[in-house]
């Protein structure tokens, strides 16, 4: 079977990919270790607590008018800028000793990766062409997120037998370096030109306005939505769960931490030939499902034994994937190449902004109610978000319609095809949001 690493474009983003992620997951750790620095042992806490807050606050409010901003700058060279700066944002934590030094140093890099993420996200498909390799390559790029959720804590504690906790931020920043390497050694496709005519404001909503107007797209935001809120639990108190429950969270959580990791590594790989076998949707659906099932499963079972659990968290794990892996897809069929960027930075925005719901709630259920209920109350809520989806994003769904556009003229832009001068006419099921389509 083909693979998109054959591909040396893709090998050489991929590889950038990898080294942002190591760096972002030392970062991750150097701010737990300088948040406790800084704060002592009562304020580590709140510290961390407002670093990730303006982690979300970046990543909900600045990725739609980032991309607006680097829209006339060409991709590679703003790959390269992003990941510079975020290089050099490093260096300087390491030698912080203020929180509002740390808090202002993590929200300018934070705002970099709100504009990177995007962008880069938009860059593969127009690397990687065809709909099956490129289903792989996001299946690649789930592996690696997944990947770095559990590898970088054990590279973090590997770096902290030898170096101290502010070095992680030099070691992060190296990191960077490599992933500025690879982009500079890799071919950035440069889509058609953007409408820089337009007003700024209508360029910085643009991805929104087209993901509020495309069912689909709609689906693809429920479906993240139901799936962040039961997985959130899993992210926030697995480690409470693990102390409380199995009596040591030092011993337990990396483990069970690492069998989610597994089963998401299983879930990507098995996206491309599910995806091809039932769509997108189903797929989604599924994946959604299965989590909050599993979800089920775990509250109400009395004390599974310790095999029940790595199953459940195995299933966790490959449940997300199911989720997360076809997104990029479902974008890629609902936008025009010009239109992507600004599309995946809608996406990146609000599937954040769903984030930034789950995490409190997830944290806060856990100590109003016992851990186990918190968690089947969380997937009740992702059962009925997951079917209110299924409602949002047709069954039917077709890359192509048939259908009339009487109130367009004769020359309008998306007639310009003869077979589309016809009464009825076929044409990809892409919104532009200059067409304002009625069947929308």
């Amino acid at each position: 079977m083909a693979s998109p690493l054959t591909n040396p474009n893709f090998r050489w983003l991929f590889s950038a990919q990898i080294c942002s992620l190591v760096g972002v997951g030392l970062l991750t750790v150097g701010l737990s270790l300088a948040a406790y620095r800084i704060g002592g042992a009562e304020a580590a806490g709140q510290v961390l607590g407002l670093l990730l807050a303006l982690k979300m606050v970046a990543y909900v409010g600045l990725a739609p008018l980032a991309e607006s901003l680097l829209s006339g700058v060409p991709r590679k060279a703003a790959l390269v800028a992003l990941d510079i700066g975020r290089m050099v944002l490093l260096i300087p934590m390491a030698f912080t000793t203020d929180i509002w030094q740390i808090a202002a140093l993590s929200f300018v890099f934070f705002s970099f990766s709100a504009g990177f993420t995007p962008l880069y996200q938009s860059v593969i498909p127009d690397v990687v062409l065809g709909e099956d390799l490129y289903t792989k390559a996001l299946s690649w790029s789930r592996v690696a997120y997944t990947l770095e959720a559990v590898l970088s804590p054990v590279i973090a504690g590997a770096l902290l037998t030898v170096l101290d906790g502010s070095s992680l931020f030099l070691v992060a920043a190296l990191a960077f370096s490599v992933s500025i390497a690879a982009i500079l050694f890799s071919k950035v496709p440069q889509p058609s030109a953007p409408d820089g005519k337009r007003p700024f404001w209508h360029r910085a909503s643009k991805g929104l306005r087209i993901y509020v107007r495309t069912p689909r797209l709609r689906g693809l935001f429920l479906l993240n939505f139901a799936l962040s809120l039961s997985m959130a639990w899993v992210l926030v108190n697995t480690v409470a769960y693990a102390g409380a429950r199995l009596g040591d969270s030092e011993r337990y959580f990396p483990v069970l931490m690492a069998l989610y990791g597994l089963g998401a590594g299983l879930g990507a790989f098995s996206v491309p030939r599910l995806v091809k076998r039932t769509g997108e949707r189903r797929a989604m659906a599924l994946g959604a499902f299965a989590f909050a099932a599993c979800g089920v499963g775990f509250a109400v079972w009395s004390q599974p034994a310790l095999a029940a659990l790595a199953m459940i968290w195995i299933g966790f794990g490959l449940s997300s994937s199911l989720v997360l892996t076809p997104g990029g897809l479902v974008i890629t069929r609902s936008a025009h190449t010009s239109d992507r960027a600004a599309v995946f930075a809608a996406q990146f925005s609000l599937s954040h902004a769903g984030w930034l719901v789950a995490y409190p709630l997830a944290g806060w259920l856990a100590t109003q109610v016992s851990l186990e209920m918190a968690m089947l109350m969380l997937s009740a809520l992702s059962l009925v978000v997951t079917l209110i989806a299924l409602l949002v994003w047709p069954a039917h769904d077709p890359l192509e319609r048939v259908h009339a556009h009487p109130e367009l003229p004769s020359d309008h832009p998306h007639l310009r095809n003869p077979e589309a001068i016809a009464p009825n006419h076929k044409h990809r099921h892409a919104f532009r949001i200059d067409d304002l389509h009625p069947h929308w």
